[in-house]
């Protein structure tokens, strides 16, 4: 069986940006609001748009992108900020989890011999939920480790994405009906004739 060889399209490179860019955009629309230490944003619906939209590895890609230009310094992150220093921010994991979330929606969808609305809602709420399980873990244990926080519980920290949750849930509802209906158009764009057994 012969393995197509991948290469880097000038469109896929332009959607990475483009995603990245979202991502950043996505950060601080709302970011002013913050329930507990979680900023209030809409980057996750950006996180399952890129990984249902351009696949797994794409998608991935620019999440990595847009976490390494906000690690280098650029003010990309939630409250326009950015540097090293983020590593030690409670909201770390849900930065690092962006590209789990991408990587795996895609990976479903792709996967998927039927892509149908059902398929993509599978895909979308299994990228929130990883979103919530990394980013919600890794924020507890900033706070008990890193911080020194032990008042700050685990069901404390749950109790803070409670808020969050229910504007997630409906932005991934929408995320998973605006991708199925262009799902087909922008694989086309990318070069990627949509069929069952297609990866894109």
């Amino acid at each position: 069986m012969s393995v197509q060889k991948r290469t880097f399209r000038t469109i896929d490179l332009v959607l990475v940006a483009m995603f990245a860019s979202l991502m950043a955009i996505g950060a601080n629309l709302t970011s002013f609001l913050v329930i507990g230490s979680v900023p209030i944003t809409m980057q996750t619906l950006f996180a399952i748009l890129a990984g249902a939209l351009l696949g797994s590895r794409m998608g991935s890609l620019a999440m990595t992108v847009y976490l390494l230009v906000g690690l280098v310094g650029f003010p990309v992150f939630a409250q326009f900020s950015g540097g090293l220093r983020t590593f030690v921010s409670p909201t770390f994991g849900f930065l690092l989890s962006f590209i789990i979330v991408a990587f795996v929606t895609g990976l479903i969808i792709e996967k998927s011999r039927n892509k149908t609305i059902s398929t993509f809602m599978v895909a979308c709420f299994v990228g929130l939920i990883i979103n919530y399980v990394v980013g919600t873990h890794y924020m507890y244990f900033a706070f008990q480790f890193l911080a020194g926080l032990e008042a700050v519980s685990y069901q404390v920290v749950w109790a803070w994405m409670a808020a969050p949750a229910v504007k997630d849930i409906i932005l991934t509802i929408f995320a998973a009906l605006l991708s199925s209906r262009i799902y087909h158009t922008v694989s086309k764009r990318r070069g990627h004739p949509s069929s069952p057994n297609r990866v894109a």
